[in-house]
Formats: structure tokens, C-alpha cells, sequence
């Protein structure tokens, strides 16, 4: 008998070869189960529901893309100007590597938006961890806190605006012009908060 673990490991692996070429617009779980050889209720056993399948998919597939999964770590090297760091990121976000799983990203939040409360744990990777992770980035910078959390959400709507730019004109090098010049402006935002916060400690 195969070890459950290894065993989901597996399909879990299957479903995301499969899934990055057919997408997931008429995916159910018994046409994936038929495409991966397994069946639905096995699928159901070991992910729950297809939400939750769907979720872990995706995380599955951003592994295979290691210039898309390394982009946040340019963030964590305080020696660098900051604004190179934010265009190192988008070089990662934006890698031609890449499109496979962006255009995934884009059709599997397309899904959540129009299915509320079927992909929340989804929606909450989506909503949180690349805006806490860069505003963590922005408070080691000296940026207080309240503004790092304000600006972090900006960068990365940003950044989402411009994934969606890039699938859709497939234009990199006029994305990549316009958001340097947006880098450099939050780079400088940047600065003046921490000589604002220096010139009013007690502020």
C-alpha cells in the first residue's frame, strides 16, 4: 500500500503538470482524476475539495518557477539601495520563465473573486503574504511602521497591475521602463519618511 503521504505528494505533483497546461476554466474533479489516473474520490480524501486542491496546486506549480519564488528574497539585503531591490523583485516577478504560472495565478484568482468564500484561504495568501513581507522590508529600512504597511500594499498592487500588463501586451520592456520609475519614487517616498521620523522622534 502507498504511503498516504507520498502517495498525495504525488497527485498533488500530477495536478499541477496538469493544471499549467489545461488551466482550470472546465476542470472538475472527476475530469482531473480522469486526466492524473486516480478519481475523484480519492482527490476528495486527500485535499478536501477542490478549493482547497486548487490552492495547494498553485503553490505546487510556484516551485517550478525559481526565478518567480526567489523574487521576494532581493527584498532581505539591507546593504542594497532599496530601489534596487524593488527592481530586482520585478525582474524575478517578471522572468519569461514565468508566464506559465502567471496566467495560472490570474485564472485561479479570476475563480476566487467570483466564488466568495469557496477559495478564502486563497484570497488570504493573495491579500497578505507579499504586502507583510515587504512592509517587514520597509520597517528593517527605518520606514515606520504605519506608513511600511501602507506603502507595502502599494508596491504590490503594483505589482499585480503590472503582471497583468505583461500577459496582456506582452510588452516587458515598457512594464519594466514604467515601473522603474515608480520604484524610484517609492524609494524616495521611502527616504523622506525615515528623515521624517529622525527630524520627529516623539511624532
Amino acid at each position: 500500500m502507498a504511503n498516504p503521504r507520498s502517495e498525495r505528494d504525488r497527485l498533488l505533483r500530477l495536478a499541477a503538470d496538469h493544471v499549467l497546461e489545461q488551466g482550470i476554466a472546465d476542470m472538475t474533479l472527476r475530469s482531473l482524476g480522469a486526466a492524473i489516473g486516480t478519481n475523484n474520490r480519492m482527490l476528495l480524501y486527500y485535499f478536501g475539495s477542490k478549493e482547497k486542491l486548487i490552492g495547494e496546486t498553485l503553490l505546487e506549480a510556484s516551485g517550478r518557477f525559481p526565478a518567480f519564488t526567489a523574487a521576494m528574497t532581493a527584498l532581505d539585503d539591507p546593504g542594497t539601495p532599496l530601489v534596487e531591490r524593488l527592481l530586482a523583485c520585478w525582474r524575478g516577478i517578471a522572468a519569461p520563465e514565468n508566464l506559465p504560472f502567471l496566467r495560472l495565478f490570474f485564472e485561479i484568482f479570476g475563480q476566487a473573486a467570483h466564488n466568495p468564500g469557496r477559495f478564502d484561504d486563497f484570497l488570504a495568501r493573495v491579500g497578505h503574504d507579499w504586502t507583510n513581507q515587504v512592509a517587514a522590508a520597509l520597517r528593517v529600512e527605518g520606514v515606520p511602521a504605519v506608513v511600511a504597511g501602507r506603502m507595502a500594499r502599494e508596491i504590490v498592487a503594483l505589482w499585480r497591475g503590472l503582471q497583468f500588463d505583461l500577459i496582456s501586451t506582452g510588452d516587458a520592456d515598457a512594464v519594466a521602463a514604467s515601473y522603474a520609475v515608480t520604484a524610484a519614487a517609492f524609494a524616495q517616498r521611502c527616504r523622506t519618511a525615515i528623515e521624517e521620523r529622525a527630524a520627529h522622534p516623539a511624532s
